[in-house]
């Protein structure tokens, strides 16, 4: 199946359902037309059937339904972030090498600065006013643009974020994306007529997923272009959203807006990107008491590794294989064997078998890091992880996340688990920082809660991680600081190298390195 003709086929079955929410609500009858209309135009710009064409809008509509245009045409869609800087940017178009590059007057000043860097790359607005994109489709005549595009075709390539290198063209067929979200919906149960907030941008692969499964649904799918938490609770609570799928800062952003519990049409909610605290989950189940809670454990390249399905009952499991996946634990040495399976209850670092649907087939122009990643047909994303009694998977963190603090390796995730409960945190995250004596200090970043003073929160955290946490010695920080934020990706992804990197502005801090 290619993603053209899943649009066409449910606007077919449910021409007048509300395909799209928000200020500008669409049946499906009316999108399929719009998404015609703008492959026919982006034909007469000269973009053929496996042309790559890339994307740098903000988000919301007028992205989601250039995306689907590019599958009716396809095209390959290469949407991008717009919080690249200009030299990434640049890098990733020429990388591209895109027969059109379309972005949207708030992109416009990013986009110009980095083709300075690549000349010769055809570009065109997105938006209103003349000689958009948009005005050249509703001037152009109706109809279908082409037949069916071949499913083992490439539909979409993202790009990875780079925080280890430059970012990484990861192609996905529209075979691939088709059975990633009909593994979507069996794993997070979604389901017919559902409504979805669309605010996950569509250069991740959480929004792609949101999206498409929406659509193979005939669910409605609600953009919110950024993401901000009091306009999402609008959008939730007005268009009766009922199924989510966030990153946990995201969630949290939620429910400290204090109006979480309003979002009264919320049903089901599943989470992926980064692990989720217990702490936050047991305020999401007792906040909105979804029949359905899920930890989605995948990546860009292979959409689902593992798949949690009641993270009420085992928070912080990401569970067993998806639906289409198969998966293992290998000796956590680089350059392991897929066949060097550790023991029962050993960690080891997974593999994951790429000869399942949902699965890219490498990098693009990159065999430098097919070669680091892939080996023997299995996918090696550099996490670690221990199956439990059950055969369940409780990941403990990235191989390059470690902390070798002592000659002992400590993994991140367990001692945030436990900070986060101190009152005096908003936000924490634990890295390791150069340290003389230890080689690698265990380091507690913190936002304080609003409202209470950096030196008294970094005393209040001090004290808990001391005597309240429940951590062993060997866990607790040797140092605490307080800082303005959380670097994160566009995404809302952590970005914890940035911390242990130094880029970050302290408020307050406390070496407790005597005390422990």
């Amino acid at each position: 199946m290619d993603l053209g003709t899943a649009l066409r086929w449910t606007a077919e079955r449910y021409p007048d359902r509300r395909a799209v929410g928000g200020p500008e609500p669409l049946s499906y009858a009316e999108w399929d037309d719009r998404t015609d209309r703008l492959a026919l135009a982006l034909a007469g710009q000269g973009v053929r059937p496996g042309d790559r064409v890339v994307l740098v809008l903000s988000g919301g509509l007028p992205l989601a339904s250039l995306h689907l245009a590019a599958q009716k045409l396809g095209a390959v869609s290469v949407p991008l972030s717009f919080r690249f800087g200009p030299e990434e940017l640049a890098y990733c178009v020429a990388d591209a090498a895109p027969a059109l590059v379309i972005h949207d007057e708030a992109n416009e000043q990013l986009v110009t600065a980095a083709l300075d860097a690549v000349p010769g790359v055809p570009r065109l607005r997105s938006g209103p006013g003349a000689g958009t994109i948009e005005q050249l489709a509703a001037r152009g005549g109706a109809g279908t643009p082409f037949g069916s595009a071949d499913p083992a075709a490439t539909s979409v390539m993202l790009y990875t974020s780079g925080t280890t290198g430059k970012p990484k063209g990861v192609p996905r067929s529209h075979s691939a994306e088709h059975y990633a979200a009909l593994a979507h919906l069996i794993q997070s149960g979604q389901s017919y007529f559902d409504t979805t907030l669309g605010v996950m941008p569509l250069f991740h692969t959480m929004g792609m997923r949101t999206l498409l499964a929406t659509v193979l649904s005939a669910g409605t799918w609600v953009p919110q272009a950024r993401f901000d938490a009091d306009e999402a609770l609008e959008l939730i609570t007005r268009e009766r959203v009922s199924c989510l799928y966030l990153v946990p800062t995201i969630y949290w952003s939620l429910l400290h807006t204090g109006r979480l519990g309003e979002a009264t049409s919320v049903d089901k909610l599943a989470y992926a990107g980064a692990a989720m605290t217990t702490a936050l989950a047991e305020r999401l189940t007792e906040t909105l008491r979804p029949s359905r809670f899920v930890n989605h454990f995948g990546s860009t390249e292979i959409y689902t590794f593992t798949i949690g399905p009641d993270v009420r009952a085992k928070p912080g499991s990401a569970g067993r294989a998806g639906v289409f996946s198969r998966v293992r634990l290998v000796a956590p040495e680089p350059g392991a064997s897929p066949g060097d399976v550790v023991a029962p209850g050993e960690q080891g670092q997974l593999a994951v078998s790429m000869s399942g649907p949902e699965a890219f087939a490498g990098y693009w122009n990159r065999p430098d890091a097919d070669a680091r990643s892939i080996r023997d047909g299995w996918y090696f994303p550099g996490d670690l992880a221990v199956a439990d009694e059950d055969g369940d998977l409780w990941v403990a963190g990235r191989v390059d996340d470690m902390i070798n603090s002592g000659g002992e390796n400590i993994y991140p995730d367990e001692i945030e688990d436990a900070l986060v409960r101190c009152p005096a945190v908003r936000e924490v995250v634990v890295a390791g920082t150069a340290d003389d004596r230890w080689g690698q200090a265990v380091t507690a970043f913190f936002v304080p809660e609003p409202g209470t003073e950096p030196a008294l929160a970094v005393e209040t955290l001090s004290e808990f991680a001391r005597d309240g946490a429940g951590l062993p010695s060997l866990k607790r920080p040797k140092r605490v600081v307080a800082v303005t934020e959380i670097p994160k990706s566009a995404v809302g992804k952590i970005l914890r190298r940035e911390l242990g990197a130094g880029h970050y502005e302290v408020l307050a801090e406390h070496d407790l390195q005597e005390r422990t």
